[in-house]
């Protein structure tokens, strides 16, 4: 029977967690015979009387195990922590513990991961309670992400996911401290699909993840998995340099070798201000030139592995 781990990050959340567990999650993996399932609970650092909740659970069923760190390290080494311990599992699913993403599509990932995918994403497709500045701010993120990173990414893709082991094993090969799972998950590339999903509203309580967090969760997104920000400003420091240059030789031309036909009349404050620009085209193009020798100690200290092989699709090896 095919061993099956249920990753659950969870961080302060005694208002909902038991009703999660009690109402959604065990009673729809419950109904699975076919597969021998264990929940893996990641509690974050709570400071309330989430580990109490949980132990509570690991009492009752043999299946729940539960991890609690020191103190709270985020969901993104909580679930890094999750995949580490169920390294021994044929999948792991990843879900929240809010409610928000439906365990009812559970058996769904299942079986486009028994027809041959190896990674299954679930994708939201819109939002229950969503004003227009998270629905924009979430359009925004994706839209830069696949035009900034390396890999492409859909749009609303979550970290609801089943993850073959073949993938986390090489998930867990990889050292860098500031990740961002789902990206990472994408860029180690095997075969994937999706399912669609309406993000429901939390259970109970409050979301750990404020506007602040949010955002710094798209900034570290971005750094973690693209260079091209730094290259960005030097580019325009070219294109600086270049208008720049063209209208001191205009100068030049017009003003001096033609004693100005034009009567433009160009005075000592118009030069001083495209030589002043000039220089700063000149200052931008040398932190290109930083950048670029600083986006090769990022990707070395990443240590990411110059290739993943794909052993199911490998053959005579």
């Amino acid at each position: 029977m095919k061993k099956i781990s249920i990753i659950v990050p969870v961080y302060n959340e005694e208002a909902v967690i038991e009703k999660f567990l009690n109402q959604q999650l065990i009673p729809e993996i419950n109904k699975i015979t076919t597969y021998q399932f264990s929940i893996v609970l990641i509690n974050d650092g709570s400071k309330d009387k989430t580990l109490e909740i949980l132990q509570k659970f690991t009492t009752k069923d043999k299946k729940i195990k539960v991890i609690s760190f020191s103190r709270n390290f985020g969901k993104e080494v909580a679930l890094a922590a999750g995949m580490n311990y169920a390294k021994s599992a044929d999948a792991v699913i990843m879900i929240d513990s809010d409610g928000q993403q439906p365990p009812k599509l559970i058996p769904k990932f299942i079986a486009k991961w028994e027809k041959g995918a190896e990674i299954v994403t679930g994708v939201r497709s819109r939002f229950t309670k969503h004003g227009l500045i998270q629905r924009t701010g979430s359009k925004v993120f994706y839209w830069l992400l696949n035009r900034l990173g390396d890999t492409d990414t859909v749009p609303g893709s979550t970290d609801f996911r089943l993850i073959d082991k073949v993938v986390v094993a090489e998930y867990n090969k990889l050292t860098e401290h500031n990740r961002i799972t789902r990206g990472l998950i994408d860029w180690l590339g095997f075969r994937q699909e999706q399912i669609e999903y309406v993000y429901g509203e939390r259970m109970a309580g409050e979301p750990s993840y404020n506007l602040k967090k949010l955002i710094k969760l798209a900034i570290d997104s971005i750094v973690s998995m693209t260079t091209r920000p730094l290259l960005i400003l030097g580019f325009f420091g070219i294109f600086l340099i270049i208008i720049t240059s063209l209208l001191l030789l205009f100068w030049l031309f017009e003003q001096v070798l033609f004693n100005d036909p034009l009567s433009l009349n160009w005075d000592g404050l118009t030069i001083l201000g495209i030589f002043t620009t000039f220089l700063a085209g000149m200052i931008l193009l040398s932190q290109m030139i930083m950048a670029l020798y600083i986006s090769h100690v990022h990707s070395e200290t990443q240590n990411r592995p110059l290739y993943i092989i794909d052993e199911k699709n490998s053959r005579n090896l």
